[in-house]
């Protein structure tokens, strides 16, 4: 079983027992979160898509880590006029582990 799920800002094709990094999530590793924004469920030939989500589905997840990424580097340069401005900027993420998925 599958399930399309939308947090922040983005949406992510999910199964049980999947690890994925999504944007920073207000909670500390080992609690557990609940993403009720289901777009859509994928069981094999029956599929349900939500007008704009299923009503009553839920996917159960486990918070495993936060971090930050790799860095990024911004150089801003003008040529010929002294110009430059360096920037770095490491974006915060969490990783979670997909639990059960469930369909009311």
């Amino acid at each position: 079983m599958h399930a399309i799920i939308e947090t922040g800002g983005k949406q992510y094709k999910v199964a049980e027992g999947d690890a994925l990094y999504i944007e920073k999530l207000n909670a500390e590793a080992g609690q557990s979160v609940t993403f009720d924004k289901v777009l859509a469920i994928l069981d094999g030939e029956k599929v349900v898509f939500g007008t704009p989500y299923v009503d009553g589905a839920v996917v159960n997840a486990s918070v495993m880590k936060n971090g930050k990424g790799k860095k990024i580097r911004i150089f801003k340069y003008k040529a010929k006029k002294g110009y430059r401005r360096r920037q770095g900027h490491r974006q915060p993420y969490s990783k979670v582990e997909i639990g059960k998925i469930t369909v009311k």
